[in-house]
């Protein structure tokens, strides 16, 4: 096997390991992205079933006990 034969399929290894991560980031994106509207959806549900407690102020909004 000479050097090139060596450096051209190690670069290939590279290369196709590259386009599997970059298939998980991308794979996590999209996740991370339908997590983040799931979260604020709760947030604002919560926040709209506190005001019709009819506290006042949403737990949300409201300073922790030690300040």
């Amino acid at each position: 096997m000479t050097d090139l034969t060596a450096l051209e399929e190690k670069i290939a290894h590279l290369t196709r390991t590259v386009e599997e991560l970059s298939d998980v980031v991308a794979s996590q994106g999209k996740e991370i992205d339908v997590l983040t509207r799931r979260v604020a959806m709760l947030m604002q549900r919560e926040a709209e079933r506190e005001l019709d407690v009819g506290d006042g102020i949403p737990l949300a909004d409201q300073r922790p006990p030690h300040w």
